[in-house]
């Protein structure tokens, strides 16, 4: 592994080779300091001493304070003829620390080279000592991989989902769509509300508590829940989206009632805080409207998108809805074999990576938060240790999935061709709005182009891989 001088950094009698890859998001959306040590995992830890005779140390010395000589800029001196003392006593703490940059950067790539080693998280320098005219001495401690066994990978069983879209399935996307260039106009009729109308209406709803206490108002929450509001909210009288208890209690009722009931949401229930509770409404009705739909017709087809007629248009969307379909759940099949994978394959996993992929889901997460509106100073009262630590079992997953991905593809001979890199670059490079060769050259000095190379292997041996067991 080869290091750079701005990796070395030193602290009395200890120094950390810190690596710049190993935290490479950026932080210009929030300010959070992520409270994390540079631990590994003892079983993947390997520690080498490291030595340099004293003649190399002195060399070293002599030669940077040369340069120093020819380069310092100090009033009373010609340049290139500042003396030696002057500088030992002005620059001592930069020309050491160069020295230490140069030495510990060669002698460290020489040691793991000697003995075959490859580090693969940065290494932690202790026991450091460096004096000029003396022999220099550390010790490094770094990961390496772990021992993988796959064998027996390819007698998983992996089912292959029914990916057929149904007419239901087809039927919903349509309506999705007919719904949306639909026009709502207000029934000026005084009747009550039957099935087919829209009824527009207000709503407050509180879930029921299991804990109730009893109050001279009646029975109250134990612990109050925030209530489920709504305004000018539309419900389709019978229709089949619309749960049955505001069928019945909104079915018969006029403009201007207001109604209190029940409803029993399923444990499968869309959306989360709902599903499997009790809620109790009051709800106004405020109106009775009608939803007129446009005409499946070439005319409605062109406003759609580049259509010839309405017939093109039905046979695209039945094929973008098949395929998201058939996405989703691939995905999801492919999801369970990995979790079979790691299931099946135990090793220990390199600590400095699963930190490296704690970093990354916490950044997304509070990228997330900042496009949602939340201000730095809020994101700086975040309990960023309990935030760290409710990521790990999914990083450590993560990790382990990589490591066996790489395992898997050198057994299945994947590759990434040059032609596959430049297709990725060029969609990121529209993505980012960058041009092509400006993220090149940035994504290659920082290492990004093999890390965008091994996520590509990976996939594609998911998919290999995905296709060979469910055949």
């Amino acid at each position: 592994m080869a290091l750079t001088p701005s990796e070395i950094m030193e602290t009395n009698d200890t120094a950390e080779l810190q690596p710049e890859a190993a935290h490479t998001h950026d932080h210009e959306h929030h300010d959070h300091d992520h409270q994390h040590g540079p631990s590994l995992n003892p079983e993947l830890l390997r520690e080498i001493n490291v030595e340099a005779p004293a003649e190399e140390v002195s060399k070293s010395y002599k030669s940077i304070i040369k340069r120093y000589q020819k380069l310092a800029r100090i009033p009373g001196f010609r340049a290139g003829k500042v003396p030696e003392s002057l500088i030992r006593s002005k620059f001592m703490k930069e020309v050491r620390q160069e020295v230490l940059e140069s030495l510990v950067t060669n002698r460290f790539r020489a040691a793991v080279e000697e003995q075959k080693l490859n580090p693969i998280s940065q290494p932690q320098m202790t026991d450091l000592h460096l004096m000029e005219g003396e022999p220099l001495r550390f010790k490094a401690a770094f990961e390496v991989l772990p021992e993988i066994d796959i064998a027996g990978y390819d007698s998983i069983k992996v089912a292959k989902p029914d990916v057929a879209l149904t007419e239901d399935e087809y039927e919903a996307e349509l309506s999705r769509v007919l719904d949306g260039h639909a026009t709502v106009e207000p029934v000026e009729e005084e009747r009550p509300l039957v099935d087919g109308d829209w009824a527009e209406i207000e709503f407050k709803g509180q879930v029921k508590d299991l804990a109730q206490t009893v109050t001279e108002e009646g029975a109250e929450n134990a612990t109050p829940a925030q209530p489920i509001t709504g305004e000018d909210v539309l419900v389709e009288i019978g229709g089949k989206n619309t749960l049955p208890a505001f069928n019945e209690a909104l079915r018969g009722a006029k403009p201007g009632q207001e109604l209190t009931f029940e409803v029993e949401y399923p444990a499968d229930f869309g959306e989360r805080r709902l599903a499997g509770q009790t809620v109790g409404y009051d709800v106004t009705v405020k109106a009775i409207k009608s939803k007129s739909y446009p005409e499946r017709d070439t005319e409605f087809a062109k406003q759609l998108g580049n259509y010839e007629s309405f017939e093109e248009f039905e046979s695209k969307l039945r094929e973008r809805a098949g395929d998201r379909k058939k996405d989703a759940l691939d995905n999801r099949a492919k999801e369970t074999m990995l979790e079979e994978l790691i299931g099946r394959f135990q090793f220990p996993v390199p600590e400095s990576f699963v930190q490296q992929q704690v970093d990354a889901r916490l950044d997304r997460g509070l990228r997330a938060l900042a496009q949602q509106g939340m201000q730095a100073d809020e994101m700086r009262k975040l309990d960023f240790n309990r935030l760290r630590a409710a990521q790990r079992d999914e990083a450590v997953n993560e990790v382990k999935a990589s490591l066996i991905l790489d395992r898997v593809a050198d057994a299945e001979n994947v590759t990434v061709s040059d032609e596959d890199l430049d297709r990725e670059l060029l969609m990121l490079s529209i993505q980012h709005r960058e041009p092509l060769e400006t993220l090149r050259e940035r994504l290659g000095k920082d290492g990004g182009l093999t890390r965008i190379r091994e996520q590509m292997r990976r996939e594609k041996t998911g998919n290999v891989l995905y296709e060979k067991l469910s055949a």
